[in-house]
Parts: C-alpha cells; sequence; structure tokens
C-alpha cells in the first residue's frame, strides 16, 4: 500500500469514527433537522422520490438530493436516528480526504495531513458532520468544482474542467443555484485578478451539457409535475427571498460571520489568525511592502474571503453557510503550522480536541438532544401511547410548531390558533408564510365529540388561557419544551 492510500485510509477512519460516534442516541433537533427527517419519510413512504413532501404537502425548500440520501440511509437501517444522521458522517469524511488529496496536489504530504487533520477536528465541522443538514454534502460538491477547477487550470490535461460541471450540478441538486453561482463567481474573480483571460475558452464549454443533464435529473419532472408553483415557490421565497430579506432579522448584523468563524474553526483560529496576522504586519513595518502571493495561496484566499463577503451581504444568515470556505481555510492554516515546533503543537493540541469532541458528544450532545427540549422525541412517545387515532382522537400543536413530533409520533399534528391567526398563517407563496405547510385548525373548529390532545409550547404558556376555557382541559404531563392537555369528548 502506498504512502498516500495509508494517508487516507488512516484520515477517514479517524474522521468516520469521530463523527459517528453516539449518533445512535442524538435525536432529531427541532427546528432544521426534523423538517429534513420528515420530508424523506414521506417521500419513502409515498414512494415518491422526485416531489418533497412534509405534512402531506409538497415542499419546495430544497432540491432533493439531500432527501435521497436520508431515504437511502431510512431504506438500509430503517428510519431511526443512526440512519438519519449516516450521510452528513460520510460526506463529512469525504470532505476530510478531499482536502487531503487537494492539498497534497498543490502542495505536499506533510501539508495535506495538517490540512485535513485541522478540518475534521473544527468544532464547526465537526458539529455539522454529525447534523441532519445539507450543508456537509454541499460541502463536497461546492469545493469539488473549485478544486478540480485549480487542478485543470495548472494542469495540461484539460479534461479536468469537465468534473467541475459534473460536480456544479450535483451542488445545485443539494442546494440549489447558489451551487454554480458561487463556485462560478469566485473563478471569475480569480481569472480577472490573474487576468489570464486566454484560459476562458480552454474551460470545456460543451461541460455545460454535463451540467445540464444532471440538473435536469430532477428540475425538469419537478417543473413538470408542479409548473409555476414550483418555480415560484422554490425560486422566489427559498432562495430571493433569503437574499432580500432575513428569516432572522437578530442576525443581520455586520459582523456575524466575522465572530461565527472563530467559533467553527476552533481551537485552531486562534493558533493561527492572530499570529498570522502580527507577522504580517511586523513583516509590512520593516519593508513598506504589501505581501506577495503566489497564484496557489492567491486563489485560496479569493476562495474564502468571497464565500465569507458573499453571505455576508445576504439578508438572512444562517452558521453553515460559509462552511465552504473551511477547506482552503486549513490549507492556509497549514502552510503556517509546517514547522517542527508548530507540527508538535497541532499534534498536541488536535489530540485532546478530539478527546474532548468525544465527550462533548456523550455528556453535552446527547443529553441536550434528549432530556432538554431541543427534540420533542419524548412528546411524541408520550402521544404514542396515550392518543387513539383510530377512534378519531386528534392532536393539536400551539405556540412554535416542532416537526419533531409528527416525525416521531406518526400522527397528524395541527397547528391550532385564533381564526383570525390562522389566516394570517396561510402560505401565500411570497412571504415566509410559505413555510407554514403543517396542517392549520382554528381553535373554535376543535370537536367536540371526539379526544383532543393538546400540546402547548413552553413559550407560548402564558397565553393558553387566552386560547381556551382552560376548565374544559385536563393536564396529562409536562416535558422540557412542552406541555400536553386533553379534552375529553362530550
Amino acid at each position: 500500500m502506498t504512502v498516500t492510500k495509508k494517508d487516507i485510509l488512516m484520515l477517514a477512519l479517524f474522521s468516520f469514527v469521530l463523527f459517528i460516534l453516539g449518533n445512535w442516541a442524538i435525536p432529531v433537533t427541532d427546528p432544521v433537522e426534523s423538517n429534513y427527517t420528515l420530508t424523506a419519510k414521506e417521500m419513502l413512504l409515498s414512494g415518491d422520490y422526485i416531489s418533497p413532501r412534509i405534512c402531506g404537502k409538497f415542499w419546495y425548500d430544497k432540491p432533493a438530493f439531500f432527501y435521497w440520501e436520508l431515504i437511502a440511509a431510512f431504506s438500509v437501517f430503517g428510519i431511526n436516528d443512526f440512519a438519519a444522521r449516516f450521510f452528513p458522517v460520510v460526506f463529512g469524511t469525504i470532505g476530510v480526504v478531499m482536502t487531503y488529496f487537494f492539498a497534497r496536489k498543490i502542495y505536499e504530504r506533510k501539508t495535506a495531513l495538517i490540512a485535513s487533520f485541522l478540518l475534521a477536528t473544527s468544532f464547526g465541522y465537526w458539529l455539522i458532520s454529525k447534523t441532519v443538514i445539507t450543508d456537509l454534502t454541499l460541502f463536497v460538491f461546492f469545493n469539488a468544482v473549485l478544486v478540480f477547477f485549480y487542478i485543470a487550470y495548472t494542469s495540461e490535461n484539460k479534461n479536468w474542467y469537465y468534473v467541475c460541471y459534473l460536480f456544479a450540478g450535483l451542488a445545485v441538486l443539494t442546494k440549489g443555484p447558489i451551487g454554480i453561482l458561487l463556485p462560478g463567481f469566485i473563478i471569475t474573480i480569480f481569472i480577472i485578478v490573474r487576468r489570464d483571460f486566454r484560459e476562458i475558452p480552454r474551460m470545456k464549454p460543451l461541460g455545460f451539457i454535463i451540467f445540464a443533464a444532471v440538473v435536469a435529473s430532477w428540475y425538469y419532472p419537478m417543473y413538470q409535475i408542479h409548473g409555476k408553483e414550483f418555480l415560484d415557490t422554490f425560486l422566489g421565497v427559498h432562495n430571493m427571498l433569503r437574499a432580500t430579506q432575513s428569516e432572522h432579522p437578530m442576525w443581520d448584523v455586520w459582523w456575524y460571520y466575522s465572530v461565527l468563524f472563530f467559533i467553527m474553526f476552533f481551537p485552531w483560529a486562534f493558533v493561527t489568525l492572530p499570529q498570522t496576522i502580527i507577522r504580517y504586519v511586523k513583516n509590512y513595518r520593516a519593508t513598506h511592502e504589501l505581501p506577495h502571493f503566489d497564484t496557489t495561496k492567491l486563489f485560496l484566499l479569493i476562495w474564502a474571503i468571497t464565500i465569507n463577503l458573499f453571505y455576508q451581504q445576504m439578508a438572512t444568515k444562517y452558521s453553515t453557510y460559509t462552511l465552504p470556505s473551511m477547506l482552503p481555510i486549513v490549507i492556509l492554516a497549514a502552510r503556517y503550522l509546517i514547522d517542527a515546533k508548530k507540527e508538535k503543537l497541532v499534534k498536541r493540541l488536535g489530540t485532546a480536541w478530539a478527546i474532548c469532541l468525544v465527550l462533548l458528544t456523550f455528556f453535552v450532545a446527547i443529553p441536550q438532544t434528549q432530556y432538554n427540549g431541543h427534540s420533542c422525541h419524548d412528546t411524541a412517545a408520550f402521544l404514542r401511547e396515550h392518543v387513539n387515532t383510530e377512534a378519531g382522537d386528534m392532536v393539536v400543536s400551539y405556540g412554535d410548531y416542532k416537526m419533531s413530533i409528527p416525525y416521531y409520533s406518526e400522527m397528524t399534528i395541527y397547528d391550532v390558533d385564533t381564526r383570525e391567526r390562522m389566516e394570517d398563517k396561510r402560505p401565500d407563496g411570497k412571504s415566509w408564510r410559505s413555510k407554514n405547510v403543517m396542517p392549520l385548525v382554528a381553535v373554535d373548529d376543535l370537536p367536540r365529540d371526539h379526544d383532543v390532545y393538546m400540546v402547548v409550547n413552553k413559550k407560548y404558556y402564558e397565553y393558553f388561557p387566552r386560547l381556551v376555557n382552560v376548565d374544559e382541559w385536563d393536564y396529562l404531563a409536562t416535558f422540557p419544551d412542552n406541555t400536553v392537555y386533553v379534552r375529553r369528548a362530550k
């Protein structure tokens, strides 16, 4: 076995074990993970693998690739927590190996080993590798576009450009148009800065046929089935609206991704960034010259900086959006840490931190998700035990609707409120209300001839007496995030 194959095997095994440990005991959480798992579960049970659906309604939030991953895992392992978290682990491992492959291609083995180890043990990357979201899949496909672009750019073999188009198509199948627009923007900036316009005709324009074929495999049947409604909701609300109107206004601040960088790249950000800045400042004071970057370092910097600046301009900000920038960042950090003294620091700190990540899994992640209200799996288990849907019992939710309840309970859970507020919640295809796909019911329309169970979110305890006549409702149980009541049939 060659040295490279041994390195890849070692890194893959280390990453896979680190990411998968404890996943069987981490329940699906709200509000994001439960959306993905419930959608994939309903697609699997319906036998329709083209049209995402949730709560029995078509759901145009994301393309289908990540749902296909979940469906595949559910089909092999059953519908359970381990299966839900399996493919984020797989793609997290692939991302580490891809970092090694690229860093070794553009530098040498030592840089590749350090860079991939930094990535695997970065807090943000580790966390997302255990989380049921699209971002690790996007990390691999998005960055593969740029990895193979640079390999083609610096190689005599321009056929590598065809691989770029393939991965761009897969990125668009994972997250939408951003999968080609942002990598294309990064490549454009690099070509302009380098003033290397002669490379453009060499970039295999016919590769767009590969891209189009991959994208059309899902987008074309979706358009054929759902037409304008799909385009208006998917492109209009879930893409354009995210860019222009903040879904979470409190996080729409200029410093969001700057602070997040230190969290995502912990602990390595504190080991590399301050010292690098100090070194460049000292060098400038001594020489009065700005640092010179070779072609490779220039590309890595443009790659990392453009991603962060681009998402900083978007109105909606999520902690995972800038994850793809970690690949060039860890390679740049590895170049800084590549002397003997710093390598010892990497080994010692990295080993200690990897142990800490394992401890965080079993002593923080598992207890927090199982017992502290981040998942309503306990509420769902209680409902399965007490509710008789065959007899006509009804379950409603008041307050923040938690998709983990229908996911785990396998019941239809209605969102209940006053008739006026129900009208304000109905999806309109133009605003964030389009995400309200759960079944809605006005409190005045709740049946009297069947038992009605109500799950009251803890944030809404004080409003519950204003919604109903509390004398008609019997207390049943309290959980970390909610309380369950029942109104018996008359």
